[in-house]
């Protein structure tokens, strides 16, 4: 879903983006997010903040402000080639959801290393970060099952 940077005037002249309409439709089909975040520089990418940004501009003025972020619940999780695997990132990416009107659980996986943490298949080659990512990935469903039951 390739995008521009988000900018004002070009919203203004332009509307949104075919691609950010595209993604604000997949976003408000489900209840809950899990993303992965790089570390770049002991914070967010410019790419995640684009997409967060244009996603969170309304199609229309009958559209409810932050519709697709409202009541989601989202787990976050992060990898990086520190030591810290993430961490700065995933309290810079909690602050942005919680401001939107999301519900950011608080169990989180950040996983150190990162250029020797996954096998030739892209799997997590250590069992305890695995563990770890499954532990959150069980929690984001079941608080979202919780919150959305009939």
């Amino acid at each position: 879903y390739p995008l521009p940077i988000y900018d004002g005037d070009l919203e203004e002249a332009e509307g949104l983006p075919d691609n950010a309409k595209k993604l604000k439709t997949l976003m408000r089909d489900h209840h809950a997010f899990l993303i992965a975040c790089p570390e770049y520089n002991s914070s967010i990418t410019p790419l995640l903040k684009n997409v967060i940004d244009w996603c969170s501009r309304p199609e229309s003025d009958s559209e409810p402000t932050l519709e697709c972020y409202t009541g989601k619940v989202i787990g976050l999780m992060a990898a990086s080639p520190g030591g810290l695997g993430g961490l700065r990132v995933l309290r810079h990416v909690r602050e942005i959801f919680s401001n939107i009107n999301a519900i950011v659980i608080p169990e989180q996986a950040a996983i150190g290393g990162a250029f020797e943490a996954f096998d030739e298949n892209g799997a997590l080659a250590d069992e305890s970060n695995s563990r770890r990512v499954q532990s959150l990935v069980s929690r984001l469903v079941d608080v979202t099952d919780r919150l959305h039951a009939s």
